[in-house]
């Protein structure tokens, strides 16, 4: 497998890449990448066949989308790419109206970054986070809208309730109206949490899974120790008894710093890195390629996206294409990572013979 082993985004006719490139260090001289390195990330993926680039009006600022649409236009690769971008976080301070899923925000996001971006359309539109207010019947209408006037060409939602979501998939399909196509949330071997409603709920509507974050912030990289749990606690991302923020993420922007802080670094974590390591090592790869390949080869997953601030980091991520893992290997760190049992899913995942009176029934899906 390779960046030109393509897929579709889940139940539609755009074909992605199985890797996507994120450019949240684009323009982010003091941790990312500045303009030199972002070209050569850039030129390094497409060059390898990528297609798939993710992109946010909150990026850098803004700088993110601008230096994304200079690059295509110099490289004359518009056509060739598939271009997703999102809104919903704040994009400044001092007024509501630029931040959240309304219909004002949405259509001045789309606009903006229209005109960062440098192109007169959209490939993938994200909601880049649930705003807890906007009825979902607003944002479907507002997205409507959008692809209506050719301003965008798809769109789905990250950061956002599976019940929300499942929502305006249900409306836009029984009122005829564009559909959302794809999903994008952290997973990795740290945090499967999606597998419990989202991954359903996108087999259930045909979305597509684009996970972020599938190192969980570097941690499954093997690059930290158990030293870091001692430091964790000062480095939490949520808010003091003052109210003021810590360590982590600095306000309720997306500036890159890492928005776990250090609710990473526990003894459960780090004995999944240890499981990760000693499988990478049998294998003879990084354990930085074992947590990508686990991941791109996931039910659901459509496209994983990764970020670099070195060209040979996006090197490695690709190299993950061609990690194999056979099924011991895959029941190791499937144990080592397993979700809790949780209620209500534990009662409804029990046994089908247990559910049925004793009988064997299976599923179509399992057919």
């Amino acid at each position: 497998m390779d960046l030109t082993s393509y897929r579709t985004l889940g139940k539609s006719g755009l074909i992605v890449s199985p890797l996507a490139l994120g450019t949240m260090t684009f323009g982010a001289e003091r941790w990312g990448a500045g303009d030199k390195t972002s070209r050569a990330l850039f030129d390094a993926y497409v060059d390898a066949g990528g297609n798939f680039i993710d992109t946010a009006d909150v990026y850098s600022a803004g700088r993110s989308e601008e230096m994304l649409g200079a690059f295509m236009a110099d490289s004359a690769t518009r056509n060739r790419l598939v271009i997703a971008t999102k809104s919903g976080f704040p994009r400044g301070q001092g007024t509501p109206l630029w931040g959240g899923n309304g219909a004002k925000n949405i259509r001045m996001g789309i606009e903006g970054s229209l005109k960062r971006l440098n192109t007169d359309y959209i490939d993938m539109y994200w909601m880049h986070v649930w705003d807890r207010t906007t009825p979902a019947e607003e944002v479907l209408q507002t997205l409507t809208d959008a692809v209506r006037a050719g301003k965008i060409l798809h769109y789905g939602f990250s950061n956002t309730p599976a019940w929300y979501v499942a929502k305006v998939a249900t409306l836009a399909e029984a009122h005829g109206l564009p559909r959302p196509i794809g999903l994008q949330y952290a997973y990795s071997l740290i945090d499967r949490g999606i597998e419990l409603d989202l991954i359903p709920a996108g087999a259930e509507f045909g979305l597509g899974m684009v996970p972020w974050s599938p190192l969980a912030a570097g941690l499954l990289t093997g690059k930290y120790g158990r030293d870091k749990i001692s430091d964790a606690g000062r480095a939490t991302g949520l808010p003091d008894k003052a109210g003021s923020v810590t360590e982590g993420e600095s306000d309720g922007r997306l500036n890159g710093d890492n928005p776990f802080g250090g609710m990473l670094f526990t003894e459960h974590n780090f004995d999944v890195v240890d499981v990760l390591k000693a499988v990478a090592s049998e294998i003879g790869r990084s354990p930085a390629e074992v947590a990508l390949a686990w991941v791109v080869k996931r039910p659901g997953v459509s496209s994983v996206l990764i970020g670099a601030s070195r060209v040979d980091q996006l090197s490695q991520n690709v190299a993950s294409l061609d990690v194999i893992l056979d099924d011991a290997h895959l029941l190791r760190l499937g144990q080592a990572t397993a979700l809790p049992l949780l209620n209500p899913y534990f009662i409804f995942n029990l046994p089908s013979k247990s559910l049925f009176g004793g009988y064997q029934v299976r599923s179509w899906q399992a057919v």
